[in-house]
């Protein structure tokens, strides 16, 4: 449960809230010989200011396919390149791509919901097998259900919580 909130916070970070980020180029891969390599192995990037990414490409030969990628990724980000480094301004958030990105942001926090539900089904079914081959008492298969549940009600709230910050983050002119 802890493995899926962590995913959780880490896919929240790729998500854009008007201020540059390096994190916000996770998710970019760029074709390097063929190979889909993530832009952070090939580059470094950094924050000129907040509204600003400098991407400084190691082999200089590759900055058009890190260019193709980073607009191949459809993050709304349009870089330019002066032939050392990759500038990508970060626009403000318009209204409807904040209301889509709080959209994207729930949706990630339901998918994160349901690994957390799935991950308490397995850990019932093991105690149901373990009271069933009478490994465990009864009383104690109870109570470590009961403890599962806990466990699985208290990552749900944790799920919310970060779900509601990163919407008011969203929100934030």
């Amino acid at each position: 449960m802890t493995k899926t909130i962590a995913s959780l916070q880490e896919s929240l970070t790729t998500i854009r809230t008007g201020r540059a980020s390096p994190k916000m180029l996770d998710k970019v891969r760029v074709s390097y010989y063929d190979a889909p390599t993530p832009l952070r192995d090939l580059a470094s990037i950094t924050t000129s200011n907040a509204q600003q990414l400098s991407v400084d490409v190691f082999d200089k030969s590759a900055m058009k396919d890190v260019e193709r990628a980073i607009i191949d990724a459809n993050l709304g980000l349009t870089p330019t390149n002066d032939g050392k480094v990759i500038r990508i301004n970060v626009p403000q958030l318009t209204e409807d791509r904040r209301k889509q990105l709080a959209k994207d942001a729930k949706k990630m926090g339901e998918e994160a919901k349901v690994g957390i539900r799935n991950v308490r089904r397995d850990e019932v079914d093991k105690v149901k097998k373990a009271t069933k081959k009478k490994v465990i008492g009864e009383d104690e298969g109870k109570r470590a259900e009961a403890g599962v549940d806990k466990a699985m009600e208290k990552a749900v709230k944790e799920v919310e919580a970060i779900v509601k910050k990163k919407d008011e983050e969203l929100s934030k002119v």
